[in-house]
């Protein structure tokens, strides 16, 4: 770019401007200029084309759109000097996908250089390839390059670059790549001196065994003898010793190649190979220098592997976990990360779990480290290291990190936990004793599982229930403890507490006393088994209390007319049953003990995701013996609620949480729950509900809760257009707005505006489409389609074929909301005027348009809130991340998408707590309640609580709320409502003919 002034003058102006208003002039004026030079071909000298093209580069960089001059971009290639060749092969790359049309009228000409005689165009050429890797160039053009690669006569430089060609080449188009017979030929280039060539050869290798392995068997050898010449150091040049380390990215490659060969039989080259690998282990160690330790150990890791991939002899394992024992304990935290993770590893290895066992006190250590990766890679090295003879220090070490952990760590803590504790357990006693801890230091964290699980322990073994019973009793002293351990000693103290008749302090008539003092303080799906307990203990009383009775037959008849049906029946049974005397002891009969099958704990551990480190921790899981107790999958205990059922009677919809169908919920009861190994081990989360679909699966999700490119199930490339009409305005900041509001511009371009005004009630909306000719010249052609999602029934009127000049037409759009869901609908439309014009525009039907706002007082919010017993009902996650906002405009932001906020029911001033109304056709009206706790240290985080009648919404709006907490457009605040009032209640639709006369929806004023 030397001795251009005019693109130095250009880009001087740009970084000398203000804002990005005069930046935005400055461009277009160049932009204008450019096209009008480029339309006068007759001054356009290849100097003035070359700067223009350099011009219209740093505009594309700088983030505006450059469609036009794709084509003298193009022409730059077949230029007969370097320098406007040169441009011309930098441009296309960057402006060009490998789609796109022009680049058909290159291929010849690339062709040209590629088998040209001058290496500089050659190289500008296979730059260019490699870069777009598209298939034409691949059908086209990988014939010529495979050429270049094996020809003798072609400088390294070239090689090289056709070696890394090629390779984009097969990854991008792998079926377009004749590579049959190609094993020799990989073989003889694996003989190369040039360390370049040899380094780019190998990188073709790895992806060609990747694909098949057993063609190019040959080749193994080869890589061995290239390992032996870099760990000798011979014939490696300076420049490719890095920090005295010959050439590190040609040892990680060619070892990497070598772990998708599955064995090494001949003797020599496996003997060469453990020699080239010993000498690796002991030539690494930790150096102050940092990049000498990031190369060394990125080839020490990747010999690790192959070590672990070969199953080498135990001495040399027991060396590598010794190395590994030294990385763990040094400063670095990448080093001691990398060092924990390659340990984890070892546990496939079945021979080295003694030596793994003696840093077991440093990787302890670990678990306390600063960083949170570290302690997760800790952890889960010590869940999967854990057998007999440690696991009572292990789990016990757990236990005392609980306490200290984070949330986001301990419902993994806890199951684990657990679940070492059940198979490794030195005797019954100890696991009642850890269990209970659990439960007592981290109840938040524990699920259901857990506790269903120590009672099958405790039901299935005679000698366990005097102790199990003592201990829930001594717990119950506590002047605070958490429901879940109300829940599990109110079980065992019903089932077993008359064992513990002659203790001071444990006659039913205490038991009943001290149980009854938590019934105030437990939710909804507790109450039942108190009940039940309260039975059990009336029951065991021989002979009958009359002062226990009376109290226990008062609480009866106080639940008699609850309008939770379970607790309801179970008070009106119990009560009959107290007064039937023989028949009740029949019915409330000890529990029987469980049939024999593996723990559903277990189980879920052996369904964790399956990822290097997890099929470590499997295998070992494997290998170990277990003392578990083997019992039935944990259904539902005998005083254990099923799934709350809420009430179908016709009340109000504002008051009541209402099932589908009068149903109490889609799931069936009985399914197993959820995997919560899988889900702690990632980033905590909650996993969808069944029937829901993750935003993982949707794609890219917009920050209004609407995914950015699906339709159904085909990927629309939303906001994309198919000619060179410039936009005006942005597509996406128009729908934001519009998902806030009910009327404005949907999309503008310099021929035609859309506009859309809405109208919403309960689950049916009615929109009507604004399509405005800004020009004097008819649009011709005009199409709209709607494509909808699968959650939504859209009816389009038909739009006219043609509108007028300077005309505006009407499309009304029914709207049916049939289930919760962020799936976007999609409005592909196009017209005619002297090329086709075309765009693919979300519409702003989201989730937030179908609710109702709705503030409730204490006395209707919370019986609501505790009606909703736990996943997938009520689902809660800790969002990071969040842009900050003060609690204010927080509440504006919920109000401004129909969630209410209902202020003074949180005592804690730093919550929110809100609700609404949503309506669908398969829902009905839905009440819906969430809970927003936040940190006034950091407003980045804060814990989400969403609760519905309806698994698949609650999921839905917990996603779609936490989208607009996370990714807020910055323009989004003059979106929300100043002031925190709910929006006014929405009306009767009008009819189209109302909407057309209303000069709001004129086409220039809709914004």
């Amino acid at each position: 770019m030397t001795g251009m002034r005019g693109l130095s003058v250009f880009i001087s102006d740009i970084r000398n401007c203000q804002n990005k208003e005069a930046e935005r002039l400055r461009v277009d004026k160049e932009l204008g200029n450019i096209r009008t030079c480029f339309k006068n071909e007759k001054v356009l000298t290849p100097y003035k084309k070359k700067k223009y093209v350099w011009k219209m580069l740093y505009i594309h960089m700088l983030g505006y759109d450059v469609d036009f001059g794709h084509m003298e971009a193009v022409s730059l290639i077949s230029a007969p000097k370097y320098p406007e060749k040169q441009v011309g092969y930098i441009v296309t790359s960057c402006l060009l996908n490998e789609n796109h049309d022009f680049l058909k009228l290159a291929i010849n000409t690339v062709r040209n250089d590629i088998i040209g005689r001058n290496e500089t165009f050659q190289c500008l050429a296979l730059t260019l390839v490699g870069n777009i890797g598209g298939r034409d160039f691949a059908e086209s053009l990988a014939p010529d390059v495979q050429k270049l690669l094996i020809s003798s006569s072609c400088r390294p430089l070239v090689r090289k670059k056709a070696a890394l060609c090629l390779l984009r080449l097969f990854r991008k188009n792998p079926d377009a790549i004749n590579v049959d017979g190609w094993a020799d030929r990989m073989t003889q280039l694996l003989d190369e001196r040039d360390l370049g060539v040899l380094t780019s050869s190998t990188s073709l290798l790895v992806a060609l065994v990747s694909n098949n392995h057993e063609a190019y068997s040959s080749c193994l050898p080869k890589c061995v003898k290239i390992l032996e010449r870099l760990a000798r150091n011979q014939d490696v040049p300076q420049e490719y010793t890095y920090y005295g380390i010959p050439s590190p990215w040609l040892q990680v490659k060619a070892m990497r190649a070598l772990q998708y060969f599955p064995t090494i039989e001949d003797p020599s080259t496996r003997k060469s190979l453990f020699e080239v690998l010993q000498r690796i282990l002991m030539g690494t160690d930790v150096v102050k220098n940092v990049n000498k330790n990031n190369a060394s150990h990125a080839v020490l890791f990747e010999a690790l592997s192959l070590v672990i991939h070969l199953d080498a002899e135990k001495e040399m394992m027991s060396q590598c976990v010794a190395l590994l024992g030294k990385f763990i304990s040094v400063r670095e935290p990448n080093i001691r990360y990398l060092g924990l993770e390659n340990m984890t590893r070892m546990l496939m290895v079945t021979d080295v779990q003694d030596v793994i066992k003696k840093h077991q006190s440093q990787i302890i250590t670990s678990l306390k480290d600063p960083d949170i990766s570290i302690r997760r890679r800790a952890l889960d090295l010590l869940y999967g290291m854990c057998d007999v003879s440690n696991a009572k220090d292990i789990v016990e070490e757990l236990l005392q990190y609980l306490s200290t952990a984070e949330f986001s760590m301990r419902e993994e803590l806890s199951l684990k936990a657990a679940i070492l504790a059940e198979k490794f357990a030195p005797d019954l006693s100890w696991y009642v004793d850890v269990i209970l801890q659990l439960i007592d230091k981290a109840g938040d964290f524990v699920s259901d599982d857990i506790w269903f699980r120590v009672v099958q322990f405790v039901t299935n073994n005679e000698d366990l229930q005097p102790y199990a019973a003592s201990k829930a009793r001594e717990y119950l002293d506590k002047i605070a403890i958490h429901e879940t351990m109300v829940k599990v000693s109110a079980y065992i103290l019903g089932e077993y507490g008359h064992l513990l008749a002659r203790q001071p302090g444990c006659s039913a008539s205490e038991l009943f006393s001290i149980l009854h003092e938590k019934l105030p303080t437990v939710s909804t799906p507790t109450i039942p088994i108190l009940l039940s307990t309260y039975a059990k203990l009336l029951m065991h009383t021989q002979p009958r209390d009359p002062e226990l009775e009376k109290k226990v037959w008062a609480v009866f008849k106080k639940y008699e007319s609850c309008i939770d049906v379970e607790i309801q029946q179970r008070a009106v049974e119990y009560f009959e049953l107290s007064k039937k005397g023989a028949a009740f002891m029949d019915v409330l009969a000890e529990m029987p003990k469980f049939p024999e099958r593996q723990s559903s704990l277990i189980k879920k551990a052996e369904v964790v995701e399956d990822t290097a480190d997890q099929s470590a921790i499997k295998l070992r899981a494997q290998q170990q013996p277990s003392n578990a107790l083997v019992l039935a999958d944990p259904q539902p205990v005998s005083g254990a609620p099923p799934p709350l059922k809420i009430p179908s009677e016709p009340q109000s919809v504002a008051r009541t949480i209402s099932q589908p169908n009068g149903t109490s919920s889609n799931i069936d009861p009985q399914a197993p729950s959820p995997d919560l190994l899988s889900d702690l081990l990632g980033p905590l989360a909650i996993e969808a509900p069944p029937g829901v679909v993750s935003t993982e699966q949707h794609g890219p999700t917009g920050t209004e809760g609407v995914p950015d490119e699906v339709v159904g199930s085909a990927i629309v490339p939303v906001g994309e257009q198919t000619n060179n009409v410039e936009v005006i305005g942005n597509i996406a900041e128009r729908f934001h707005a519009l998902c806030l509001k009910d009327s404005g511009v949907l999309y503008e371009d310099p021929y035609i505006q859309i506009g859309i005004k809405a109208e919403w009630r309960g689950h049916h909306g009615r929109l009507v489409l604004f399509l405005g000719n800004k020009s004097t010249n008819p649009l011709t052609s005009v199409q709209a389609l709607i494509l909808p999602p699968a959650h939504l029934k859209l009816e389009l009127s038909p739009v006219p074929d043609t509108i007028p000049p300077r005309a505006q037409v009407q499309s009304p759009l029914e709207v049916m909301n049939i289930r919760p869901s962020r799936d976007v609908a999609v409005l592909d439309f196009s017209y005619k005027l002297g090329t086709i014009v075309g765009a693919k525009l979300r519409i702003p039907a989201v989730l937030n348009k179908f609710l109702q706002p709705l503030q409730l007082t204490s006395e209707e919010f919370f019986p609501q809130w505790r009606a909703l017993s736990g996943p997938p009902l009520k689902l809660q996650e800790v969002v990071r991340g969040v842009r900050p906002l003060a609690l204010p405009e927080m509440a504006n932001l919920f109000n401004s998408f129909r969630v209410t906020i209902c202020p003074g029911l949180d005592p804690n001033p730093n919550n929110l707590v809100a609700s609404t109304t949503f309506y669908s056709e398969t829902t009905g009206a839905m009440l819906c309640l969430a809970r927003i706790e936040t940190d006034p240290a950091d407003r980045t985080q804060l814990r989400m609580t969403v609760g519905s009648g309806d698994p698949t919404l609650t999921f839905e709006l917990k996603e779609f709320i936490k989208e607009q907490l996370i990714a807020i457009p910055m323009g989004s605040r003059a979106l929300v409502p100043a002031a925190a009032a709910p929006p006014p209640p929405v009306a009767q639709p009008p009819s189209p003919a109302a909407l057309a006369d209303d000069p709001g929806a004129m086409l220039a004023g809709l914004l």
